[in-house]
């Protein structure tokens, strides 16, 4: 290869970059952050509130749904989106928001993960009113399905699935493995390629196992991480109880005005904080981009309802950044580490606080919760996009061994190498199946808020919530999973 060519190469993939960046700005910084809040909040008035009102109930759902005699159950699919939603971003998500935004971007994450609870909800419900069978009679849904069946409109289907295939499939997998052979290369010097095929190997067991591998392994492996992580973070909490009422008025001041914080006397605005807050909090909890929706359509639902697995999704959210979000900015702002000169950025900050409270051992802890938390993205977000895979090849089996190859050639070469301009590719990809799926939510929302109604009905009644279609005329030449297209006179 040539100089020239050599210039021209590299000229051609800095303003790819470029234009990659631009798009990226304009969808995460402006156009998705408004239009998520947007119809947050919307969803949240017309349905009165209801993740206040009905919180104890998610969680009465999500324990009645434990186990089932066939499919796959609340619980299961529960686990399986959290195993999604819960990675790095929320530890080094958290501490980017901070270093950003200051305290007050905490209070803004918690805003938008009350709004987004809403979303979610409708997203859910949606997922499993036009959920379908498949060969193997395992539930399929999502938004591609919503698309084609509530809308009409099978491009938009076509094209959400193509760029979630493309992010969650793909290169969100490479870039989970990236992070667990970084850290396991920085705490116990393992060689990258060696792990990176020990991860392609135990990946590919479950992977290859499909749906309900995945949701399985999901369940048994995302409570203990959970648990673990948020032990450490009790633990520093109790270690630092005085200072709590401090650290929560920093937040409450923070988020609303001009506040002296942390990092050395730096004040933020407010705009800073509700920004990187708001920004951070919908990464993390995924609520309105559609991708959790695909798992909550392979619920069987308890009761036997399509609201109830809104109720369980709906919870996931709350979990993922009112609880999960919360303790990593608890353990970094009580063991000021953001008072320092030399503070740290990103997931370092967060381990220069576990170090300063409890120890050096903490980074061990920390590349095992990377591990677990990476290790279940992988396969999570791997179950994502079997469901769109499947909806392109009109729910065939058709090319999905294919697929799964490529899925773990994939893992494989985020093990070893990076590629920014792939990661800012999937970040596009991210945000153009969100702005689909927005449209659709808005567009088919009338028919989920009704839906959820129906459920909300029944319950006040003192009745177990029981699907009837013959209340929804709208559904009348659907033929789905809840009830067989209506035969014609």
């Amino acid at each position: 290869m040539t100089n020239t060519d050599s210039t021209l190469i590299e000229s051609m993939n800095e303003a790819l970059m470029s234009v990659i960046g631009t798009i990226n700005g304009l969808l995460w910084g402006q156009v998705l952050v408004y239009l998520l809040v947007g119809v947050g909040i919307y969803f949240t008035v017309r349905l009165g509130f209801i993740q206040l009102r009905q919180l104890g109930h998610s969680v009465k759902i999500l324990r009645s749904g434990q186990e089932i005699d066939s499919g796959i159950s609340s619980y299961q699919v529960f686990c399986t989106s959290m195993a999604a939603r819960v990675g790095t971003g929320n530890m080094a998500g958290v501490a980017v928001a901070l270093t950003v935004g200051g305290p007050g971007a905490i209070f803004w994450m918690w805003v938008i993960a009350l709004f987004g609870m809403a979303t979610a909800f409708i997203e859910s419900t949606l997922a499993q009113v036009y959920k379908v069978k498949d060969v193997d009679g395992q539930y399929r849904g999502g938004p591609a399905y919503y698309m084609e069946k509530g809308l009409g409109q099978r491009w938009m289907g076509t094209l959400f699935s193509i760029f979630l295939i493309i992010a969650f499939g793909l290169v969100f997998n490479a870039v989970q493995a990236n992070t667990i052979t970084d850290a396991l290369n920085h705490s116990f010097g393992f060689d990258k390629t060696i792990m990176g095929v020990v991860i392609v190997a135990v990946s590919g067991f479950f992977i290859m196992g499909g749906l309900r591998r995945v949701a399985s392994a999901s369940s048994k492996i995302v409570p203990v991480m959970a648990i673990g992580y948020l032990a450490i973070a009790l633990i520093i909490v109790v270690m630092n109880i005085t200072e709590v009422p401090a650290v929560l008025t920093l937040i409450v001041k923070s988020a609303f005005g001009w506040q002296e914080a942390a990092a050395g006397g730096v004040a933020y605005t407010i705009a800073q904080a509700m920004q990187s807050g708001i920004a951070r909090g919908l990464f993390s909890n995924e609520a309105g981009m559609g991708s959790a929706a695909n798992i909550a359509a392979s619920a069987t639902p308890n009761p036997n309802h399509p609201a109830s697995q809104g109720f369980v999704q709906m919870l996931g959210v709350f979990v993922d950044t009112l609880v999960i979000c919360t303790a990593s900015a608890a353990m970094i702002m009580l063991s000021g580490v953001m008072d320092q000169p030399d503070a740290a950025t990103g997931i370092s900050l967060l381990q220069q606080a576990l170090t300063n409270e409890l120890g050096g051992w903490t980074s061990y802890f920390m590349a095992l919760a990377i591990l677990l938390f990476c290790f279940t993205s992988i396969i999570a977000n791997y179950s994502y996009a079997e469901t769109n895979v499947m909806f392109l090849n009109g729910n065939s089996k058709k090319g999905l061994f294919g697929f799964r190859l490529c899925v773990l050639a994939m893992v494989m070469f985020g093990s070893v190498a990076s590629l920014p301009v792939v990661w800012n590719l999937a970040d596009a990809s991210m945000g153009m199946m969100a702005l689909i799926n927005i449209v659709a939510l808005v567009l088919l929302s009338k028919l989920a808020i009704k839906v959820i109604k129906d459920y909300e009905v029944q319950l006040k009644a003192g009745k177990t919530p029981e699907f009837d279609r013959t209340k929804f005329p709208e559904l009348d030449d659907l033929d789905g999973a809840w009830h067989p297209k209506k035969k014609k006179a």
